[in-house]
């Protein structure tokens, strides 16, 4: 692998199976992804762009083909080596949030430090961090239910990037936002890639939000189309 790949995919091949049926979500894509880039996935819904940023979360295996993300297989490890593997380098931003109700803005950030051996003052001064990070050092105490839709996803954010992950996975991050919110996000992801030298790589169907990112690549129908390439209207 070449050492200027943070992600490298080789004839990645993903199927599902629905009774008797098989479906194709994804077809034999090769993608080579540079550390520091920020990329935008774009397809319509069922095109294969989430299949794709799962596989390279390790969220899901292929059923053929090579993921190697950081140097690493991901093919080669166990399912508790991958888990262990994605807390120390993976932060993924859901569409949907995912946070926790019963818990504040600071200790929904600080989960993923549950897994690391840090002490309890250590976690909170980095969830703390995290969420100064992205504007919300005032919402600390907050619980979900007070907190807007953007500012939601801000907290989501932050707790993708506070285990100081190399790469960052966001799934139609802006998907449930108003503009201006989704504005904010996208900024906020813009920073962690140019001051942070953060890798982003970002589904999205949205042309707006695709001009965030450095490189736009396109899915059709479960196929990724080569660089540069343009879906056919």
């Amino acid at each position: 692998m070449d050492n200027n790949f943070i992600i490298e995919t080789k004839n990645l091949h993903k199927e599902y199976k629905r009774d008797e049926f098989k479906i194709t979500a994804l077809h034999q894509a090769n993608i080579q992804i540079r550390k520091g880039e920020f990329v935008a996935l774009m397809g319509p819904s069922g095109s294969g762009k989430s299949t794709l940023l799962h596989l390279i979360a390790a969220i899901d295996r292929p059923s053929s083909g090579q993921v190697t993300v950081l140097g690493q297989n991901l093919q080669e490890l166990s399912d508790k080596e991958i888990a262990h593997w994605r807390n120390e380098h993976v932060g993924f931003v859901f569409q949907t949030f995912n946070l926790i109700p019963v818990l504040t803005a600071r200790e929904n950030v600080e989960l993923p430090l549950l897994l690391t051996h840090l002490s309890k003052k250590e976690r909170i001064d980095h969830a703390e961090t995290a969420l100064k990070l992205v504007g919300l050092e005032d919402r600390m105490g907050h619980y979900p239910r007070q907190l807007s839709g953007g500012q939601e996803q801000r907290v989501a954010i932050a707790r993708a990037i506070v285990t100081d992950p190399a790469l960052i996975l966001a799934d139609e991050p802006t998907g449930d936002l108003d503009s201006q919110s989704a504005n904010d996000v996208l900024t906020i992801l813009s920073k962690l890639n140019k001051e942070q030298g953060k890798t982003v790589v970002m589904v999205t169907h949205d042309p707006h939000a695709a001009k965030f990112a450095s490189k736009t690549r396109h899915l059709e129908k479960g196929e990724l189309l080569p660089e540069g390439t343009l879906p056919k209207i």
